[in-house]
């Protein structure tokens, strides 16, 4: 793939998946923002752009052990959004419980020496409040009718068509980014201060791992389950 400053980012990440590692170093938005081009990429996220294209140059290709999106650029929808549900929302379901908990811990021991930690836990728990809602409307509504599409089956619908719950997620998924965002600068990327604990250490390790899990699961659906959905919704009513 030939690469330069007006290359969308989605695209380049689902031509090359290698450059998602080194998007994630870089705090390059591939996921929400994959619809920008690699020059305003670059710019949102304070990177110089040539830097960005020489660092893309010398990248390794592709390893195994990295998840591939181009995995599900030809698979069966159904299959992407079991997919999905299986990997990423049965994983946030499991691992957010988990992350309240210390970050109690850590907001009774160290809330007091560090004023940043209130804002944090409002942070992550606004994060898990958008969540829930996103993923049951998902699971129940989006995913269902876009088995229906490839079925074959173009049913009447509350919201008419599959772009309008679409527009929504994305608008949502618009939203848990921003609040990453500010979750990451807050932390200092989350870098556990001198005197934090173990369980400072495993929260912090754990919104990076949440963050990362995001990522990846908001890029699957933007940039691969959403354009495809619609464009077999036109199929199907044509």
């Amino acid at each position: 793939m030939n690469v330069d400053l007006n290359t969308k980012v989605g695209e380049l990440v689902l031509a090359r998946p290698e450059t998602m590692r080194y998007f994630e170093r870089l705090g390059i938005d591939y996921c929400c923002g994959g619809h920008r081009s690699l020059e305003e990429a670059c710019r949102v996220a304070n990177q110089p752009p040539a830097d960005i294209l020489e660092g893309l140059e010398t990248l390794e290709p592709f390893q195994a052990g990295i998840p591939s999106p181009r995995d599900w650029a030809q698979a069966p929808l159904a299959d992407l959004t079991r997919h999905i549900v299986a990997t990423h929302h049965d994983y946030l379901r499991e691992e957010m419980p988990r992350l309240e908990f210390l970050l109690e811990k850590v907001l009774r021991a160290h809330g007091e020496r560090h004023p940043e930690l209130p804002r944090v836990g409002e942070l992550y728990r606004a994060l898990v409040a958008d969540l829930m809602p996103h993923m049951m409307k998902e699971e129940q509504i989006l995913f269902p009718f876009i088995g229906q599409l490839e079925q074959g089956l173009s049913g009447s619908s509350c919201f008419g068509t599959v772009q309008s719950p679409i527009r929504v997620m994305e608008l949502e998924h618009e939203a848990v980014g921003a609040l990453l965002v500010e979750l990451r600068e807050l932390t200092g990327a989350y870098t556990v201060p001198a005197d934090g604990c173990a369980t400072f250490r495993a929260l912090y390790d754990g919104f990076q791992t949440l963050e990362e899990d995001l990522h990846l699961h908001i890029y699957l659906e933007n940039q691969i389950l959403h354009p495809r959905a619609v464009a077999l919704e036109s199929s199907v009513q044509a």
